[in-house]
C-alpha cells in the first residue's frame, strides 16, 4: 500500500504507531510539538556536523553575530566591534545582561573559550586559528582577537549557519576537549533544554528561558538575525520514523510541524486546508557521499574514481524527492550551483555506466572488496541514497555489507578511524546546505587536511594550497580560478562525490505563523 493511500484510511490509523500517550490530546496553546529530521543523539554542536545538533543549538545558545534572509551579518549577542591595526586588532564588546541559564552571566572570557574550541573543529575557525596571534579577554564584556594579518571575513565566520556554527558556552563547558562530547548544554539562548525529559530515540523537551533578553533594536526576525521572542512555553521534538504517521500526526492537528515529509506525501499534506508545505531552505540541500580515505577500498583513489563513472545523479534525487522538476536542481559539482563560485568543469566524469565503473574498479584491484556502507534509515533523504548506493556498488563488484541503523548510530560510528575488521567503516551518505557549500570558507566536506579533516580524513594538500589561494584572492575573478582549479582536483583525488541537489519542503499547521526560512527555528513562531 502506498503512503498516500493509507493516509485516506484516516488519522486514526496512521497514529496507531505513536508511543507517547500526549500525542493523543489536543495541541495545547503553550507547547509546540514537532518531528525533526533524526533523533537527537547528542547535544554537542561543535563536535558533530549533524543538522540535528545545530537545530538543538539554536534554541540554547546565542551567537555573537547572526544572519538574515540575505545573508547578511547582524549583532546578537555581539553589541559591536570596532577593527584597529589596519584590520589586525579587533575588539569585540557583549551585550550587558545576558545571563546562562544557570544565573551567571555571559562573560567575554566565556566567548573567548567558545570561539577557542569552535576553531579546533570547524573548517573555517581552523582558518581564523591560523591566522591568530592572541586571543583574550579584556574585560567581562569585551574581548579582542589579534591577528598574524587581516582576516575581513571575521564576522562572516561567526555568523555562519553552517556547521559547527559558533555558539557562546560557559567558559568551564567550552573548555571540554572539542574532540569530546559536552554533557551540559546550559546556554543563554531562548530556550533551556530539559535534559531530564530527554530519551533519546522517543523525544526531546525544552522549556522557554524566562529570563531571555532579546537583542535590542534588532529589528524584525529573520533567518538567524533579528529579535529572537519565543511565544511558546515548551518545544517538543517527538521521533516518529514512519512517515505515515507523522503525516496523519500533522493532518489531525496532532503534531504542529514536521521538518522533513517524504515526497510521496507531499500531495496528501498539500490537499489539506489546514496545512503549509513551503520550501525551509531556499538555497536547496546538496547530497553527498563520504568515503573514508583510511580503510579499504576506498583509501585508493582510482576506485573513488570508478564510483563517480558508476553514479547518476538524477537517480539519486528521484529517490529521495521524486519526479516533480519543482524540486529537483541542476547536475552538481563541488560547489552549490547558485554559488558564484559553481562550475561545470568535471562534471562528464559521471558517466553514469555502470560497466565501465565495473572495469575501472577491476583494473584498480577492488572487484570483490568488501565495503561497509554506514545507511541510516531514520533520514529518509539518506535512506533513500544509501539504498540506490548500495546498489550501484553491488552492481559495480563490492561485496558490501549494508549496516542500516540510525542516524545517531552513524554519527558516532563514522567518528571511528578503526579498519573494518576493527569495526570501522567504509563510506556514508548524507546532505549539506547549499549555503555549505556556497564557498570553500564552511566547506567542510573538500577539506584535504588529513587527521584534522572532516570524518573521512582526506590528506590532499593540493586542496588546501587552492583553498589559501582562494582567501587570499583579491576578486571575484581570482576566486573563481581557484574554485574551478579545486573541482577539477577534487574530481580526480575525490574527497566525496556530490549526488545531486535538491529542495525539501516542510510542513506545519497554518495554525503556527512565524516560520522563518533557513533553519528550524523556534523562536518568533505562534499559534493563532
Amino acid at each position: 500500500m502506498l503512503r498516500r493511500d493509507f493516509l485516506m484510511t484516516g488519522a486514526a490509523a496512521g497514529l496507531a504507531g505513536l508511543a507517547a500517550p500526549a500525542l493523543a490530546q489536543p495541541a495545547n496553546a503553550r507547547v509546540v510539538k514537532f518531528i525533526p529530521q533524526a533523533n537527537l543523539s547528542t547535544i554537542d554542536p561543535f563536535w558533530t556536523t549533524a543538522y540535528i545538533a545545530r537545530n538543538h543549538a539554536y534554541m540554547v545558545y546565542d551567537q555573537l553575530y547572526g544572519v538574515d534572509d540575505d545573508y547578511k551579518v547582524h549583532p546578537q549577542a555581539a553589541a559591536g566591534h570596532v577593527i584597529e591595526d589596519d584590520g589586525k586588532r579587533w575588539v569585540f564588546t557583549l551585550r550587558s545582561g545576558m545571563k546562562f541559564h544557570d544565573g551567571e552571566p555571559v562573560r567575554a572570557i566565556d566567548a573567548v573559550a567558545s570561539i577557542a574550541r569552535w576553531c579546533k573543529r570547524d573548517a573555517f575557525g581552523q582558518r581564523l586559528a591560523t591566522q591568530t596571534e592572541e586571543m583574550r579577554a579584556l574585560d567581562d564584556l569585551r574581548f579582542e582577537i589579534r591577528l598574524k594579518k587581516p582576516f575581513p571575513m571575521m564576522l562572516d565566520a561567526f555568523a555562519k549557519v553552517t556547521t559547527p556554527c559558533l555558539y557562546i558556552m560557559p567558559e568551564r563547558v567550552a573548555k571540554t576537549d572539542a574532540f569530546q562530547q559536552i554533557t551540559d548544554a546550559t546556554g543563554s539562548g531562548p530556550f533551556r533544554f530539559v535534559k531530564e525529559d530527554w530519551i533519546p530515540g522517543s523525544k526531546a523537551i525544552w522549556a522557554r528561558n524566562p529570563n531571555y533578553t532579546p537583542a535590542p533594536d534588532a529589528g524584525p526576525a529573520r533567518n538567524t538575525a533579528g529579535t529572537k521572542i519565543a511565544h511558546f512555553e515548551r518545544v517538543e521534538w517527538h521521533i516518529i520514523p514512519d512517515p505515515a504517521t507523522a503525516a496523519a500526526a500533522v493532518q489531525s492537528g496532532e503534531i504542529d510541524w514536521w521538518e522533513q515529509p517524504t515526497a510521496d506525501l507531499f500531495p496528501a499534506l498539500a490537499r489539506n486546508r489546514n496545512v503549509t508545505v513551503d520550501i525551509a531552505d531556499p538555497m536547496g540541500l546538496i547530497g553527498t557521499f563520504r568515503p573514508n580515505h583510511l580503510t579499504e577500498p576506498f583509501n585508493n583513489p582510482a576506485i573513488r574514481r570508478a564510483a563517480i563513472t558508476a553514479f547518476k545523479q538524477i537517480d539519486f534525487m528521484t529517490a529521495v524527492i521524486g519526479n516533480d522538476p519543482t524540486y529537483i536542481g541542476p547536475r552538481t559539482g563541488f560547489f552549490a550551483p547558485k554559488s558564484p563560485l559553481a562550475s561545470t568543469d568535471g562534471l562528464d566524469r559521471f558517466k553514469e555506466n555502470i560497466d565501465q565503473a565495473r572495469e575501472e574498479l577491476k583494473a584498480a584491484g577492488g572487484l570483490g572488496k568488501k565495503l561497509v556502507l554506514l545507511a541510516a534509515t531514520d533520514l529518509a533523504s539518506i535512506n533513500a541514497c544509501s539504498l540506490v548506493g548500495g546498489d550501484v556498488f553491488r552492481r559495480m563488484g563490492f561485496d558490501v555489507e549494508y549496516v542500516a541503523t540510525d542516524w545517531g548510530t552513524v554519527v558516532q560510528r563514522r567518528a571511528s578511524k578503526e579498519p573494518l575488521e576493527k569495526g570501522g567503516w567504509s563510506c556514508f551518505f548524507t546532505f549539506w546546505s547549499g549555503i555549505d557549500h556556497w564557498t570553500p570558507a564552511g566547506h567542510n566536506a573538500i577539506r584535504g587536511n588529513g587527521s584534522a579533516a572532516w570524518f573521512g580524513w582526506p590528506d590532499i594538500p593540493r586542496l588546501e594550497e587552492l583553498r589559501d589561494a582562494w582567501f587570499e584572492a583579491p576578486d571575484l575573478a581570482s576566486q573563481q580560478k581557484a574554485t574551478q582549479e579545486m573541482q577539477r582536483v577534487a574530481f580526480d583525488t575525490v574527497p566525496y562525490i556530490p549526488t545531486g541537489q535538491y529542495y525539501q519542503p516542510t510542513a506545519y499547521r497554518k495554525s503556527i505563523t512565524g516560520v522563518l526560512k533557513g533553519p528550524p527555528l523556534f523562536w518568533n513562531i505562534r499559534r493563532v
